[in-house]
């Protein structure tokens, strides 16, 4: 799909989502190869007036705000002025009595703070209440003692007080109040001038004001001021300085030697911020986690949510809920793609927007994802292996295998089963229609094809200097029998229906009595909606017989459909249909 039509088919989803919400306005950008392309306005910026939301329209971003706090601190610790292993009360020392839950607790560090383990409760929205709290009873709030879910180090919890104790430490350490710190060390470097921390830096016109739909109109909410925990979600800013923000972090990758953006932190830094540091259930009840069935994973990195999806790997990215505002941004970094979506309606869910929207791009292939390449030393033991799979060679299996190879298994069953793949197969050429994957540099997969099946070869290289071959598995795959190819064409062909019909099961292929119709007809409803047309592609698995798995190429990503059937009866025991999990992306 072409860049302009994926971009008008996120408007249409801005479009109707917008239009379900009781929120005044909605400002939204969309960057592409690390760089805002894309950016629109919906509603108004204050009720009653007649001022749509643009680019540069400035929103409160609530706890976005900790992705700058946490920046900020890194940007002290680069410069030696802490370490993130210090307990806090070292630089905090109204703090020197706090003591943890239990009588073993070790001290909190600032890396507890940064991660959200330092067992403090979930405190939304408590926390958000406490915005303008005044810095010294803040501090004396901490010193008379905090309540704990958890022993700090345990267990992940979100917390805007521990970014709020944050944006203490780095007035103790820089020696100037929090707001100016980010300002001098990450604002002004990266040219953020329409971010801050004070609505009355803002110019009115450009304000958005917050409200709550109550009864059948809209409520301003009071604006609270600076204060204590504005280092959790205080910041004001716009679209465009969003842009500029993720940017940065998209840039940051991949590591390499060449100079790029111009950058108060360090590419590795920026690296650092977006890695995993502590696990959590991505389904968890909390308003900044997503409701998305292909989230894989979630962690916690520093000021920012990580989350593995199932089809499309690392997003990152961080919401913000508040008394008249809901934010989110993300990113998918190997594609340079990422959306921001600010509102001004009491925690209005921007997340699920921006999911979608950030979803749609990628869905739209409109810009390619890169994939992990194979190192050098992969590549050249590919080519070997695929000669001994021709013809064996015992001098060039001593020079590619790893020591352990031949103990895992002897050299000679291994010559045997290449062998028996030629007789089962025919000759074994490369198969074009499959791309290589490799999952790291020193790990490839790929497909061989005959004239009676297929082969797949996995190799994963050792960690010695020159590296060999420490993996080979070789997974043979018979053409499928003509009665399991029938059954995967006919549900193929289900799934491909007319305009308002709905996808049944076909009535043709008989099932054992452990499945049932209706479901499966359930299972296709749900594909075809979250997948639309598909295509029926290669057989990936199964012994040709009893079991075949085909993947199935969708408008909307890939599907693996697993069969089984009992050649007595005739009848199939199993059908699976689920999403792909592709390779990792990477940045190369």
């Amino acid at each position: 799909m072409r860049l302009e039509d994926a971009l008008e088919r996120l408007d249409g989803i801005a479009d109707r989502t917008f239009g379900e919400w009781k929120v005044p306005g909605l400002s939204y950008g969309v960057l592409v190869d690390g760089e805002l392309r894309h950016a629109r306005g919906l509603g108004t910026l204050r009720v009653g007036e007649d001022a749509r939301p643009d680019a540069d329209s400035v929103f409160r971003i609530a706890s976005m705000t900790k992705s700058f706090t946490a920046a900020t601190v890194l940007s002290l610790r680069d410069q030696g002025l802490l370490r993130l292993d210090d307990p806090i009360a070292l630089h905090l020392p109204a703090l020197s009595e706090l003591r943890g839950p239990t009588a073993d607790s070790p001290a909190i560090t600032i890396r507890h703070l940064l991660t959200m383990t330092a067992g403090f409760p979930t405190d939304d929205p408590w926390g958000d209440r406490q915005q303008g709290l005044d810095v010294q009873a803040f501090l004396a709030l901490a010193a008379n003692g905090l309540s704990f879910a958890w022993t700090p180090g345990t267990r992940w919890e979100y917390s805007n007080l521990g970014y709020g104790l944050l944006g203490r430490l780095i007035t103790s350490v820089a020696g100037r109040e929090y707001r100016e710190v980010v300002r001098e060390r990450i604002l002004a470097p990266l040219g953020m001038t329409s971010t801050g921390y004070l609505q009355e830096e803002v110019a009115a016109e450009r304000l958005a004001r917050g409200y709550l739909w109550r009864g059948d109109r809209f409520v301003a909410e009071p604006m609270d001021g600076y204060g204590a925990l504005a280092a959790m979600g205080g910041i004001f800013t716009t679209v465009r300085d969003l842009a500029t923000w993720v940017q940065g972090f998209i840039e940051a990758y991949p590591p390499r030697a060449e100079p790029g953006m111009a950058h108060p932190l360090s590419r590795a830094s920026r690296r650092e911020m977006q890695q995993p540091m502590v696990s959590f259930d991505a389904g968890i009840t909390s308003p900044t986690a997503d409701a998305d069935p292909e989230l894989g994973g979630g962690a916690y990195g520093f000021g920012l949510f990580v989350f593995d999806h199932l089809r499309w790997g690392r997003i990152v990215g961080h919401s913000g809920g508040y008394p008249g505002f809901g934010s989110n941004m993300r990113w998918h970094a190997p594609s340079g793609l990422g959306v921001v979506v600010l509102a001004n309606g009491r925690y209005a869910p921007s997340s699920l927007l921006a999911r979608d929207l950030l979803l749609s791009l990628l869905d739209a292939d409109a810009v390619p994802s890169r994939r992990v390449r194979a190192s050098a030393a992969t590549v050249a033991a590919r080519v070997a292996v695929e000669g001994l799979l021709d013809r064996w060679d015992d001098a060039v299996a001593e020079g590619l295998f790893a020591m352990n190879v031949g103990l895992d298994e002897p050299l000679a069953l291994r010559r045997d089963t290449m062998t028996r793949l030629r007789t089962v197969h025919g000759p074994l050429v490369p198969d074009p229609a499959e791309a290589p994957v490799s999952h790291s540099p020193f790990h490839l997969e790929w497909w061989m094809r005959g004239e009676l099946g297929r082969v797949k070869v996995e190799i994963l290289l050792s960690p010695e200097l020159p590296p060999r071959v420490q993996a080979l598995v070789l997974t043979s795959v018979p053409q499928p029998s003509p009665a399991l190819r029938t059954a995967a064409e006919r549900i193929a062909a289900a799934l491909i229906v007319g305009s308002g019909e709905a996808p049944v099961w076909p009535a043709e292929l008989a099932i054992d009595a452990s499945l049932d119709a209706s479901a499966l007809s359930r299972s296709l409803r749900a594909t075809e909606a979250r997948f639309g047309t598909v295509h029926l592609g290669s057989v990936i698995a199964g012994d040709g017989e009893r079991e075949a798995t085909f993947r199935l190429d969708c408008t909307r990503g890939h599907l693996e459909l697993a069969l089984a059937r009992d050649p007595a009866s005739g009848r199939l025991t199993k059908v699976r249909l689920r999403p792909e999990r592709l390779a990792p992306a990477d940045f190369d």
